[in-house]
Protein backbone atom coordinates (compact mmCIF):
# COMPACT_ATOMS: atom_id res chain seq x y z
CA UNK A 1 0.00 0.00 0.00
CA UNK A 2 1.44 3.17 -1.05
CA UNK A 3 1.70 6.67 0.92
CA UNK A 4 -1.30 8.00 -0.53
CA UNK A 5 -3.43 4.79 -0.60
CA UNK A 6 -2.99 5.19 3.24
CA UNK A 7 -3.51 8.62 4.21
CA UNK A 8 -6.95 8.28 1.94
CA UNK A 9 -7.88 6.15 4.58
CA UNK A 10 -6.86 7.59 7.60
CA UNK A 11 -9.06 10.97 5.71
CA UNK A 12 -12.07 8.51 5.05
CA UNK A 13 -11.68 7.45 9.15
CA UNK A 14 -11.32 11.15 10.11
CA UNK A 15 -15.05 11.56 8.02
CA UNK A 16 -16.63 9.04 9.93
CA UNK A 17 -15.47 10.22 12.61
CA UNK A 18 -16.82 14.09 11.90
CA UNK A 19 -20.09 11.97 10.72
CA UNK A 20 -20.81 10.02 14.19
CA UNK A 21 -20.15 13.43 15.82
CA UNK A 22 -22.83 15.02 13.58
CA UNK A 23 -25.26 12.65 14.27
CA UNK A 24 -24.66 13.03 17.64
CA UNK A 25 -25.67 16.50 17.56
CA UNK A 26 -22.81 18.27 17.93
CA UNK A 27 -22.21 20.74 15.62
CA UNK A 28 -18.95 21.45 17.35
CA UNK A 29 -16.12 19.51 17.43
CA UNK A 30 -14.74 21.45 20.02
CA UNK A 31 -17.95 21.04 22.50
CA UNK A 32 -17.43 17.78 21.49
CA UNK A 33 -13.87 17.17 22.10
CA UNK A 34 -14.19 19.18 25.79
CA UNK A 35 -17.72 16.89 27.19
CA UNK A 36 -15.61 13.72 25.98
CA UNK A 37 -12.22 14.27 27.05
CA UNK A 38 -10.01 14.84 24.68
CA UNK A 39 -8.17 17.93 24.16
CA UNK A 40 -9.56 20.15 21.07
CA UNK A 41 -6.25 19.87 18.48
CA UNK A 42 -6.32 16.41 19.35
CA UNK A 43 -9.41 15.69 18.47
CA UNK A 44 -9.89 18.23 15.37
CA UNK A 45 -6.93 16.06 14.13
CA UNK A 46 -8.78 12.82 14.54
CA UNK A 47 -11.31 14.52 12.16
CA UNK A 48 -9.18 15.63 9.82
CA UNK A 49 -7.23 11.71 9.46
CA UNK A 50 -3.76 11.96 12.05
CA UNK A 51 -2.51 8.95 12.99
CA UNK A 52 -4.01 7.43 16.76
CA UNK A 53 -4.17 4.44 18.43
CA UNK A 54 -6.31 1.88 18.59
CA UNK A 55 -7.10 2.97 21.99
CA UNK A 56 -8.88 6.25 20.71
CA UNK A 57 -10.85 4.54 18.17
CA UNK A 58 -12.12 1.94 20.80
CA UNK A 59 -12.93 5.11 22.91
CA UNK A 60 -14.87 6.94 20.35
CA UNK A 61 -16.96 3.61 19.26
CA UNK A 62 -17.48 3.06 23.22
CA UNK A 63 -18.87 7.06 23.22
CA UNK A 64 -21.09 6.70 20.18
CA UNK A 65 -22.48 2.94 21.43
CA UNK A 66 -21.25 1.16 18.43
CA UNK A 67 -19.11 -1.97 17.59
CA UNK A 68 -15.70 -1.50 15.53
CA UNK A 69 -17.66 -3.43 12.99
CA UNK A 70 -20.34 -0.87 12.73
CA UNK A 71 -17.65 2.09 12.48
CA UNK A 72 -15.80 0.39 9.09
CA UNK A 73 -19.10 -0.45 7.32
CA UNK A 74 -18.64 0.94 4.60
CA UNK A 75 -15.11 2.80 4.80
CA UNK A 76 -13.00 1.19 1.78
Amino acid sequence: MTQKELEKRRKRIGERIKELRLGSGYTSYETFAIDNGFSRRGYWALENGSNFKIETLLKITAIHGITLEEFFKGIK
